[in-house]
């Protein structure tokens, strides 16, 4: 492929497409679930609906078909908020975004993409 090809293929296209992204996204809330510093955030959460928007809001948020219908941001985690949910937290699943595209062997670079668009969800999520 060209580089102006890859160039113009969304960061979707270039992790590998539906496929990459229900992968990166299982294992993911497997990492979340298992780290005491945040799975109780998800005590309450019906996880099938829960890993349903996040394939949804990934694929949207890395440039693919947009078929997310999720809240905002700021909406949805402000009761998370309210449980204590701080930048502590987002540095957890931040963590935990960058280990799971590891492990999937995405390349470094690809991998700052993608965490560059989550980090741009701080501000929304944690309500400031």
């Amino acid at each position: 492929m060209s580089e102006s090809q890859e160039k113009s293929q969304t960061l979707y296209e270039r992790i590998g497409g539906e496929a990459a992204v229900n992968a990166a996204v299982d294992i993911f809330y497997r990492k979340v679930l298992a780290d005491y510093r945040i799975n109780r955030f998800f005590d309450n959460a019906d996880m099938e609906k829960q890993v349903a928007k996040q394939k949804a809001f990934f694929t949207m948020a890395f440039g693919g078909p947009n078929n997310y219908t999720g809240t905002d941001m700021r909406t949805a985690h402000a009761h998370l908020v309210k449980m204590g949910l701080n930048d502590s937290h987002f540095d957890a699943v931040m963590e935990h975004l960058g280990a799971t595209l590891t492990e999937l062997n995405v390349p470094a670079d690809l991998i700052a993409e993608a965490a560059a668009i989550a980090e741009s969800t701080r501000k929304d999520i944690l309500g400031k």
